[in-house]
């Protein structure tokens, strides 16, 4: 009975551990504010900077870009496949045009 109150405890305490830490995108641009410029930016440099944006999202932005020609708005991003209105709310900060 000790054995299993005590993996209870310890499974609890890693949960509750692992949800404090911060992501390392926050931890590596802690107190800078981060800019980046949609119209710009590579596609690596949109999958460093963005919240929520990988490689394949960040290639998909600068296709659009390619595609259709610069950005106007921010929330123009809605328009690119795989970028929802929610991705663009996380980053409304971050983007510049």
């Amino acid at each position: 009975m000790l054995r299993i109150w005590l993996l209870m405890i310890a499974f609890c305490t890693a949960n509750v551990w692992a949800e404090s830490l911060p992501s390392s995108q926050d931890a590596k641009y802690q107190g800078i504010e981060i800019t980046v410029n949609i119209n710009q930016a590579s596609a690596e440099e949109l999958a460093d900077l963005l919240k929520g944006v990988g490689s394949k999202k960040a290639q998909a932005i600068v296709d659009y870009r390619n595609e259709h020609g610069q950005f106007k708005h921010a929330d123009e991003l809605a328009n690119v496949k795989g970028i929802g209105p929610a991705i663009v709310e996380k980053n409304q900060q971050r983007i510049k045009l």
